[in-house]
């Protein structure tokens, strides 16, 4: 008993010290594990992905280039901004953005800026703006560190070990098999179902990221409509699986666009 209230209150310790706010949004979080090791972590589980037989990355096509192109911009308008906004030090990507092939309409973004599209939500993107929308959601996730706290309370509802584990910077093995399991890592799953507050949250931070990268966040509009049109009656894609209502979602997108649009420099 005594050891379970000793993990309770250092699990609490770690909350109470590790309240931060996510940038754009103001919203204050509780991470428990470091930034760093989270980074690294996923590094890990990208580079063993990327070198796994089963995946199919596309380096030299049109596309690969597309999908470099515009994730290096919405990077550089990210850093930017996070530069003049006093978050640069608790950011340390080392932005990677590779294409893979794959029929599934998906993409996403590990912890540090490991971006991964593939190439079955192209016809749905369309354009550059559309690819924008997509990518710059998917950065949303990482910049707002939703993994992060995903790992967080997975580690500390695994019992006392975990925490104790956290707070001593033990944790590296265990926050890698998070990482792992979140992402799919190995099983070739590579989804990460967040919460719809949180998808909402991407949605707006990527409806501004794509507008600091000049893209005109109008154009997430039609994205998402389209988007939508792909259900049909049917069963959902993977990517808007645990996501907010389609009609939902362009409502909040069409309230956020004013603010997206103080950020938005035509290119």
């Amino acid at each position: 008993m005594k050891n379970l209230y000793t993990a309770i209150l250092l699990a609490s310790t770690i909350l109470f010290n590790s309240c931060s706010s996510v940038p754009i949004t103001g919203r204050k979080q509780f991470i428990a594990v470091s930034d760093a090791e989270v980074n690294q972590s996923a590094a890990q589980s990208y580079s063993q992905l990327l070198s796994d037989p089963k995946t199919k990355v596309i380096n030299n096509s049109t596309d690969a280039q597309r999908v470099k192109r515009i994730g290096n911009k919405l990077a550089a308008a990210i850093e930017r901004y996070l530069k003049a906004n006093g978050y640069a030090d608790q950011y340390n990507f080392k932005w990677e953005f590779n294409l893979i092939e794959s029929k599934e309409i998906n993409a996403w973004c590990m912890p540090g800026g490991k971006v991964a599209v593939y190439s079955g939500i192209l016809p749905i993107t369309k354009d550059d703006a559309g690819l924008a929308t997509v990518m710059g959601h998917e950065i949303g996730h990482a910049i707002a560190k939703h993994s992060a706290e995903a790992i967080s309370r997975q580690m500390l509802v695994q019992g006392a070990g975990s925490a104790v584990g956290v707070l001593s910077g033990g944790a590296s093995s265990a926050t890698q098999a998070a990482v792992n399991q979140l992402y799919g890592v190995g099983g070739q799953l590579f989804i990460l179902h967040y919460s719809r507050a949180q998808e909402t949250e991407a949605d707006r931070l990527g409806l501004t990221f794509m507008a600091m990268a000049g893209y005109d966040p109008h154009n997430a509009l039609t994205f998402w409509q389209r988007m939508a049109a792909q259900g049909n009656g049917q069963q959902q894609p993977e990517f808007l699986s645990t996501h907010p209502a389609d009609a939902t979602r362009i409502a909040n997108l069409q309230a956020r666009i004013p603010e997206a649009m103080k950020y938005y420099v035509k290119q």
